[in-house]
C-alpha cells in the first residue's frame, strides 16, 4: 500500500514533470490532467460531510489524431495509484442493440481495481508463501515424503491384556489333572505373540531408518532447490485452471459478451475444465504456478473486493477515447440514432448512478471521466447538451510541427530512436543517426501531414520504418558494423516518395 500512498502525494508540477518524460508539448492538457488527478486525492482528505458534495470536474480533450491524447492517458494510468480504465466510445451500443452496453465500462473498471488490490495483497503475503511453495515443490520432487508418519508410534498398538500361560497360573483346589493339550496351545500362543512383537519392532526400526534417509534426502534436495540447481528438472503436477462461477451479471443488464462468457463458463464446468490437468513442467515453472495457487488461497477475496469497491468509487478514472465518433453532425438518421442512444446511456453514468457488478453495486458519482476526440468532422457542440455539460473542462491540444517531431524522435524516454537502435543492437548493428537526419525526417513528417492526412506523431513510425527498411532486412549481414544515418541517407530513401504526393499518400 505504501507505493500507492507515495503516488497520491505527487503535486501537479511533479505529475507534469513525469509526463514530460514521455510526451512532448501539450502543456495545457498535461496541466489540466495533473490538477484533476491531484483533486482526486485532495477530496479524499476532506471531512466526510464535505467530501460527498465535491463532484469531479470531468475533462474533454480536443485535438487531431496523433497529438498525444491517448499517450497522456496511458502515462496517467501508470502514474496514479487509482483504478484506471481506457475505453473507446465506438465499442459501445445503445441498450437493446447487439454489442457492449456502456455500463460494462464500470464493470471493467471494477475488475481493474480488484486485480490491483489483489496484486498488492499478494505482494504482502509473498514472503509467507515461500516456505509453503518450497514444501510443495519438494513433495513434487520426492513423492511420498514429508507427509508425516500416519502409523502408530512404537509402544502404541494393541493394548489388549496379555493372558498368562495356563500352566503357570495357580491351579484351583478342584484341578487335579493337567490338560497337556491346553498347555501346548498356550505355549504356542505365547511364542506367536513374541514373534509378532519382534517382527513389529523390526518393521518399526526399518521404517525409522527409512524415514531418516528420506528426511536426509529431503533436506539435501531443499538445499539444492534453494541454490537453484534444480530449476530445469521436470516434475509432473496437476495444473488447475479455475474458471470461476458463471458470471451472473447477465441478470443485471450485462451485454452479449457477458452472456457469451457466462455460457462458456457453464460449458467448461460441465466438461470438467477447471478440475486440473496433469502436466510435465520444470521446477521454475512449477514454482510460479504453485506461488499463484498458494497466494490465491491466502488472500481474503472479500476484503479485496471491499477495498477495490472503495477505490473505484472514490478515486476511479475512466478515459473515453474517440468520443467524437458518437457525436451526431447535422440531422440524425440511421446509425446516428444509435450514436445518440449511446450518448444518452453514457449520461447517467457520468452524472452518477448505481451499476451492478459481480463485486456489488458501484456508485459512479465520484468517478473522474476524461473524454477525448479529434472532432475533425463533428464538433463538441454536436454532442447532446446534457453530455456536454458533464465535461466542463475543455482542453485543446495543438497540432505537431517539425520542431515537435524532432523532439519526439529523440527526447522521450521511449523515443523512436532509442527503440530502433536498441532493436538493431541485438543483431550487433549500431546506428549513428546524425542531427541533420533528425531534421530531415521531421521536415518530411510535417510536409506529408500537411499535404495528406494529418496523423500526427504516428507519421514518424512510418518514416522510420521506410528509412531503416533495408537495414532491418539485412541486419545479420552488418553485424559488428556502425551504420551512419544522415540527411543524405534519409533523402535517398524518402525523396522520391515524399515529392510524389499521390505516392506519399499511400506509402507515407
Amino acid at each position: 500500500m505504501e507505493n500507492i500512498e507515495n503516488k497520491t502525494e505527487l503535486t501537479p508540477k511533479q505529475i507534469v514533470e513525469k509526463l514530460d518524460g514521455y510526451i512532448i508539448g501539450q502543456e495545457k492538457a498535461k496541466r489540466a490532467v495533473a490538477v484533476a488527478l491531484r483533486n482526486r486525492f485532495r477530496r479524499l482528505k476532506l471531512p466526510e460531510e464535505i467530501r460527498d458534495e465535491v463532484a469531479p470536474k470531468n475533462i474533454l480533450m480536443i485535438g487531431p489524431t496523433g497529438c498525444g491524447k491517448t499517450e497522456i492517458a496511458r502515462r496517467l494510468a501508470k502514474l496514479c495509484g487509482a483504478p484506471f480504465l481506457k475505453v473507446e466510445a465506438t465499442k459501445y451500443t445503445e441498450v437493446g442493440y447487439v454489442g457492449r452496453d456502456v455500463e460494462s465500462m464500470i464493470r471493467d473498471l471494477m475488475a481493474v481495481g480488484y486485480n490491483d488490490v489483489k496484486a498488492e495483497m499478494e505482494d504482502q503475503l509473498r514472503e509467507k508463501s515461500v516456505s509453503v511453495v518450497e514444501e510443495r515443490l519438494l513433495d513434487l520432487l520426492l513423492p511420498g515424503t514429508g507427509k508425516g508418519d500416519k502409523k502408530k508410534a512404537d509402544g502404541e498398538g494393541d493394548k489388549s491384556e496379555v493372558k498368562p500361560l495356563g500352566f503357570l497360573s495357580q491351579p484351583s483346589a478342584n484341578e487335579i489333572t493337567i490338560d497337556l493339550n491346553k498347555v501346548a496351545a498356550d505355549m504356542q500362543s505365547a511364542l506367536n505373540a513374541a514373534n509378532q512383537a519382534a517382527a513389529e519392532q523390526q518393521k518399526a526400526d526399518e521404517e525409522s531408518a527409512e524415514k531418516a534417509v528420506e528426511n536426509h534426502t529431503r533436506e539435501k534436495f531443499r538445499q539444492m532447490l534453494r541454490e537453484g540447481k534444480l530449476e530445469d528438472r521436470e516434475v509432473d503436477m496437476v495444473v488447475h485452471r479455475p474458471q470461476g462461477m458463471p458470471n451472473m451479471e447477465i441478470i443485471a443488464g450485462g451485454s452479449i459478451d457477458d452472456l457469451q462468457n457466462s455460457m462458456q463458463g457453464i460449458l467448461n464446468m460441465m466438461n470438467g475444465q477447471g478440475r486440473g490437468k496433469k502436466r510435465s513442467v520444470t521446477v521454475k515453472e512449477a514454482r510460479k504456478i504453485l506461488t499463484e495457487e498458494v497466494l490465491d488461497n491466502m488472500v481474503d477475496h472479500d476484503k479485496v473486493a471491499d477495498e477495490a469497491k472503495k477505490r473505484v468509487e472514490q478515486s476511479g478514472i475512466i478515459f473515453i477515447d474517440e468520443i467524437d465518433k458518437i457525436a451526431v453532425h447535422g440531422e440524425s438518421h440511421g446509425q446516428d440514432v444509435s450514436r445518440e442512444g449511446v450518448q444518452r446511456d453514457i449520461l447517467p453514468i457520468v452524472e452518477g448512478s448505481n451499476v451492478n457488478t459481480k463485486f456489488g453495486v458501484i456508485d459512479t458519482t465520484h468517478i473522474l471521466f476524461i473524454a477525448a476526440g479529434a472532432f475533425s468532422v463533428a464538433a463538441p457542440s454536436d454532442l447532446i447538451p446534457e453530455l456536454q455539460g458533464r465535461f466542463p473542462l475543455r482542453v485543446e491540444l495543438d497540432s505537431l510541427h517539425k520542431e515537435d517531431f524532432k523532439r519526439i524522435l529523440s527526447e522521450p524516454k521511449n523515443s523512436l530512436i532509442m527503440q530502433y537502435t536498441s532493436l538493431l543492437e541485438t543483431e550487433g548493428v549500431k546506428l549513428d543517426i546524425t542531427e541533420d537526419a533528425l531534421d530531415r525526417m521531421s521536415v518530411v513528417a510535417e510536409e506529408v501531414n500537411s499535404s495528406a492526412e494529418n496523423i500526427g506523431a504516428r507519421r514518424l513510425h512510418t518514416i522510420m520504418e521506410k528509412v531503416l527498411a533495408d537495414i532491418n532486412f539485412e541486419a545479420d549481414e552488418h553485424a559488428g558494423e556502425t551504420i551512419k544515418i544522415d540527411a543524405a541517407y534519409v533523402d535517398s530513401k524518402l525523396e522520391g516518395i515524399s515529392q510524389n504526393q499521390d505516392l506519399s499518400r499511400y506509402i507515407l
